[in-house]
């Protein structure tokens, strides 16, 4: 169940947005994916579209068809936040953050970075102690 404090923030955030409740087209629908029959049986998914931008949000987090509903809105909220201040969502930042990190090199940075490599590893032999000779 979601406490009222996060409901009354919620409802804030949405006026301030200029969200309006009569804007909003709200279906429940079955949801998908495990659960079993339980997931089959129940309405639980909620499908959220605000009519004057067109954004559509489904959301099937939880088993709670109320605790569905706070999550879309509050999903609602993020999207049009973003639209508009033309601005990445954190979620959408660290997708992007973690794409870079496991793109491949290029061949001129990975010559670089071996060439790195190796010259540190010339100073490091550098500093080992000779050896003794017979």
């Amino acid at each position: 169940m979601v406490s009222k404090e996060k409901l009354e923030e919620l409802q804030q955030r949405m006026d301030t947005l200029e969200i309006k409740d009569d804007d909003l087209i709200e279906k429940f629908i079955l949801g998908s994916g495990k659960g079993g029959q339980k997931i089959n049986k129940t309405s639980s998914c909620v499908y959220l579209k605000h009519t004057p931008t067109g954004i559509e949000i489904k959301c099937q987090r939880e088993r709670s068809r109320e605790m569905n509903r706070f999550y879309a809105r509050r999903d609602l909220c993020e999207r049009l936040e973003e639209k508009l201040e033309n601005k990445k969502s954190e979620k959408q930042q660290e997708f992007e953050k973690i794409r870079r990190q496991k793109r491949r090199r290029s061949r001129k940075s990975k010559e670089k970075m071996l060439a790195g490599k190796k010259q540190l590893s010339e100073k490091k032999s550098l500093r080992r102690t000779p050896k003794d000779f017979d």
